[in-house]
């Protein structure tokens, strides 16, 4: 490996980490909550509170990434996160337990933006497609990591194990990004942070995340749920009306309309809604109703992330042959059909074998969404300032949390199942839909494109995503 590839290996690892985090708790929940004595309406708080404080702060993050250099931010991050972990695992209680779950989000915002950045430094921008596949396989490895060792380690040392795990792996992060990443480059000019921008967006993102948090404990037509849903929708206006024309945005709400990245942004976004939801209602579905022990419901999860794994390379190899939107819709339709199946399994009361095996089939179209989404982003105007990849990244993030939230408020019954699992169905073919490439078009190779600048790196021109 050339010397300077090294670097790969604490970015990688930060991936892992800050993924296995976020879903490290979905086995052991049924544990946690005996001991906690809270029910799944307020305990599903522990899988989200996570994910939706990460995502509100995602643009903000990135943006911190691209003002004192993304490994500094990468390094703060990764201490921040050992005190999340640590503080979830002494946690006494359910509120104190979902404040450190925020911390850890907290931790993981500036991860993701700065990732997608340094990735791209070390392997260089001929080979972007590439770096997407490796940080999809990274990210892949921490959904299987996350539920197996959740819980392997929960039925053998309790629930509070499970955190522990995330503290040396950061530890780890913290010293490999001293001494194998590349510093930050000080001549690059400071930026000014436009901080009406940079409010209005985060407390919008924020906003909507809490209203939709909130549905599963207060329903749908609670007070709580419409008043922070039409604040943060009053924040996103004002966002739209203070950035508009503004020389130095935080956010140019115009590039944001730019159909790559909205393109690639609901593929996220929708695929992210669905993986939420299966992470959560598989494990419900094979522990209640089929009775598996959670060590045992950790091994068959195990087949989605190892599918995203093992085939994140062919992914990005595709990606560049045959451009983004064709292997994005072609993932799209395979996570589509492996929705099916789960419901169909559900309703049936199938033992774990079909359950299985529509894992891997999600985990393949899991993999063909996320590489060629996560290309597209970061080609587009506003995937070329952590803002944007921060945005995108929210977009992830916060539409997991409102998939597993959708679990909560239909139920964790077999025949609630089957509803969540046809809900993110219908979704993922609306997506698929809106990324089908138009008839009569051509796309060029990821390898004679036109490069513009970028962050610290440099974004290709047009691409077909």
């Amino acid at each position: 490996m050339n010397a300077a590839r090294w670097g790969l290996l604490p970015l990688l690892t930060a991936t892992l980490t800050t993924t296995m985090a976020n879903t490290v708790v979905n086995v052991p929940m049924t544990s946690i909550l005996a001991e906690l004595h809270a029910p799944l309406s307020r305990g599903v708080l522990v899988a989200t509170a996570f994910p939706v404080t990460l995502a509100a702060l995602m643009p903000l993050s990135g943006w911190l990434g691209d003002r004192f250099g993304h490994r500094r931010v990468l390094s703060a991050a990764m201490l921040c996160m050992v005190v999340g972990a640590s503080g979830a695992a002494l946690a006494p209680n359910l509120p104190v337990l979902v404040a450190f779950r925020m911390v850890q989000g907290l931790a993981a915002a500036p991860v993701l933006p700065g990732v997608m950045v340094l990735v791209v430094r070390v392997l260089g921008e001929e080979r972007r497609g590439r770096a997407m596949s490796l940080w999809a396989a990274a990210n892949g490895a921490g959904q299987a990591l996350g539920p197996t060792t959740g819980g392997l380690l929960s039925e053998l040392f309790g629930w509070r194990a499970v955190f522990w795990q995330i503290v040396p792996l950061a530890v780890l992060v913290v010293l490999g990004g001293r001494l194998l990443l590349p510093a930050d480059d000080r001549t690059v000019p400071r930026l000014r942070l436009d901080w009406s921008g940079a409010l209005t967006i985060t407390g919008a993102a924020a906003l909507f995340l809490v209203s939709m948090s909130a549905v599963p404990s207060q329903g749908v037509g609670a007070p709580v749920v419409w008043g922070t849903a039409l604040a943060g929708l009053l924040a996103l206006v004002a966002f739209v009306l203070v950035e508009r024309g503004r020389p130095a945005a935080f956010l140019r709400p115009r590039q944001l309309l730019e159909l790559r990245y909205l393109r690639s942004s609901a593929a996220a976004g929708t695929q992210m809604f669905a993986l939420g939801a299966m992470l959560l209602a598989t494990p419900a579905y094979l522990v209640g109703a089929r009775g598996m022990a959670e060590s045992t419901t950790g091994v068959a999860v195990l087949a989605l992330p190892l599918a995203m794994v093992g085939l994140a390379t062919p992914a990005g190899r595709a990606t560049e042959r045959f451009g983004g939107r064709p292997v994005m819709c072609c993932g799209l339709l395979a996570l589509v059909a492996a929705l099916v199946l789960l419901a169909v399994a559900t309703g049936l009361r199938a033992g774990p074998v079909p359950v299985v095996a529509s894992l891997f089939l999600a985990g393949a179209g899991v993999a063909f969404v996320q590489t060629p989404a996560a290309t597209g982003a970061s080609r587009s105007k506003s995937g070329r300032t952590g803002a944007g990849l921060g945005l995108f990244s929210t977009t992830r993030f916060g539409a997991s949390a409102l998939g597993a939230a959708c679990v909560a408020l239909l139920g964790t019954s077999p025949p609630a199942l089957v509803r969540v699992y046809f809900t993110c169905a219908a979704l993922t073919a609306a997506a698929a839909l809106f990324a089908t490439p138009k008839t009569g078009g051509t796309t060029p190779s990821a390898g004679h494109r036109p490069a513009g600048g970028a962050m610290d790196i440099k974004a290709v021109g047009n691409r077909s995503t």
